[in-house]
């Protein structure tokens, strides 16, 4: 899964700087990129929790086993 997470993270990452220097009106500009950030901010946030809580199961099994 985590392929699948940093292959969105690229894309959406590297379509938010497209989005940035886009000749485009400023506020539609503005929205792609607010848009795209959240979502590669979004994506970047579910790995982050994944890992800890992947940690957190490991740390528990250590613990108990």
């Amino acid at each position: 899964m985590t392929r699948v997470e940093y292959s969105l993270m690229f894309i959406f990452g590297t379509l938010c700087i497209a989005a940035a220097f886009a000749p485009l009106e400023e506020s539609i500009r503005i929205a792609a990129v607010g848009t795209l950030f959240g979502f590669t901010a979004g994506i970047w946030v579910s790995h982050l929790v994944q890992v800890l809580q992947r940690a957190s199961g490991a740390r528990t099994a250590d613990i108990a086993g």
